[in-house]
């Protein structure tokens, strides 16, 4: 199953104003899509944690939800528009959580691919942060980030500065980041593709928690096997067969659940 959803991070998106305004309400629709999955599969935490988009234009503003409202709350209008110093950009009644900012602005910042970002504290994702091996190769879903994931350690709630350039050299190249004692955080090109990439995290979370419970040894593949795996995840290993429509489809699939459960979304 190959990650190979729409909005590549080099697609030109034309300069007009209308042309621009056009794009941002796709964006903040897909963002509010992707808030609202997130509170279905359970994945929140009351109004804590945050998800952001990189609007198109020079301007380095980004989308990120409004401090003070549950994920299923949130609609693409009120999504906040902010710069890259925090600054709120229109109007909004809304304030923006603080350590969002902090966390979601400095990989904005460093990552240019990094067109979402989305952070989660829920309890696998909690405890295998806790844990001094991280994230093990224990199942398929795992192995997606075999050597792809990044660590960072906890430094106290993200509210300073100084910690961002930390944050990011940690992060480095990789599509995920385990936040040690705090959380999981995924990255994509697109709103879908962060979203399918903690999906899958949050998976691989769950199955080693339950398998560290379990209280039987664990089977752990072969190195080369879980490499291999990897690059066969990410379309990159030679194999008989490709399937490079599968996050496609469960993208679209997953924006028909949206439409069934939240259609008040795109408001």
């Amino acid at each position: 199953m190959t990650e190979t959803l729409t909005t590549p991070v080099d697609t030109p998106v034309p300069a007009t104003a209308d042309a621009l305004a056009a794009e941002e309400l796709r964006l903040r629709r897909e963002l509010a899509a992707v808030y609202r999955l997130v509170a279905h599969f359970r994945m929140t935490d009351l109004i804590f944690t945050h998800i952001s988009q990189r609007l198109p234009g020079p301007d380095n503003h980004f989308l990120i939800n409004p401090y003070g409202l549950l994920f299923e709350e949130i609609t693409a209008s009120s999504l906040v528009k902010i710069d890259l110093d925090g600054n709120p950009v229109g109007d909004s009644p809304y304030p923006v959580n603080p350590a969002g900012f902090v966390i979601h602005s400095a990989i904005h910042r460093a990552r240019p691919d990094a067109h979402c970002v989305l952070h989660t504290h829920t309890r696998a994702g909690c405890a295998v942060a806790a844990q001094q091996g991280g994230l093990l190769p224990l199942n398929q879903m795992s192995m997606e980030f075999h050597n792809r994931v990044g660590y960072h350690d906890y430094e106290g709630v993200a509210l300073n500065l100084d910690e961002q350039e930390r944050l990011v050299t940690d992060l480095g190249g990789h599509p995920a980041l385990v936040l040690r004692n705090h959380g999981l955080l995924t990255v994509g090109e697109s709103a879908a593709q962060a979203f399918l990439r903690m999906y899958y995290l949050e998976k691989a979370c769950e199955i080693q928690v339950t398998a560290q419970a379990a209280g039987a040894a664990l089977v752990l593949p072969p190195e080369e096997i879980c490499e291999y795996t990897a690059q066969q995840l990410a379309g990159e290993a030679a194999a008989d067969f490709q399937d490079d429509i599968a996050y496609d489809l469960a993208w679209a699939a997953l924006l028909r659940l949206v439409e069934r459960i939240a259609p008040d979304h795109k408001d």
